[in-house]
């Protein structure tokens, strides 16, 4: 196989510290590293996200518009929810250490973890994993724009969207005092009848489908607030 990178040159490189690049860091236990062709410069068609997260972090809703995403459990648990733009469906699969999950090139995707020191493994097929956030679409777009189409009140969806931080990346906000969702009153509900319950780290996967009419929007969040 053919490759255009010059193997005698003195400027290649063939080892690299995924630890020396961050790519995003929302506090000591919540970041993500980056290996991509700007760090290591033999790298053809591969790349790799380090992502360590806390129990109910949230890696935003996004899709690779150039690679398609393996998804690798190293350790803690978490849960890989995707897009099926062909059946319209929101899947969510439980991933534990040692298994996988396939993301489809240009497919709309999020993850949320289980457990607290959950370390996931995503490896894509391109030198540098492109991305489009979920909070880039909202903040960015305008507001008259998303009104028109939806017919929506413009006023409100400013406000609603205010909040919203470009490149979120990890959430929700440490700030966030929302009230509380339908899945987290079911929760704490469990919880009063089993008091053993909040000491429980894994989840059901039963526990992660839309607990909102299906008349809302599917790509939208459907675990409710975590922090």
């Amino acid at each position: 196989m053919s490759s255009n990178i010059d193997y005698t040159s003195p400027s290649t490189q063939f080892t690299s510290d995924v630890n020396d690049s961050t790519l995003f860091k929302k506090d000591d236990r919540n970041f993500i590293n980056i290996l991509s062709v700007e760090q290591l410069n033999t790298l053809e068609n591969i790349s790799l996200l380090d992502i360590f997260l806390s129990r109910n972090k949230v890696i935003e809703p996004h899709y690779h518009q150039n690679a398609a995403e393996l998804v690798y459990c190293i350790s803690g648990a978490a849960i890989i929810s995707i897009f099926n733009p062909f059946t319209k469906e929101i899947k969510n699969y439980p991933l534990e250490p040692g298994q996988v999950a396939n993301v489809p090139q240009g497919w709309w995707h999020y993850e949320i973890a289980t457990e607290n020191d959950t370390h996931l493994l995503a490896i894509f097929d391109a030198p540098t994993p492109e991305v489009i956030l979920g909070s880039d679409i909202l903040k960015f777009t305008p507001s008259n724009v998303m009104a028109h189409t939806y017919c929506l009140d413009e006023t409100q969806w400013k406000k609603t969207i205010a909040p919203i931080v470009p490149s979120t990346y990890i959430g929700p906000p440490k700030d966030c005092n929302r009230v509380k969702s339908t899945l987290e009153n079911q929760k704490d509900q469990k919880e009063q009848k089993d008091p053993h319950h909040k000491h429980k780290n894994k989840y059901r996967p039963s526990q992660f489908m839309n607990p909102y009419p299906s008349y809302q929007n599917p790509y939208m969040n459907p675990y409710g607030s975590y922090y």
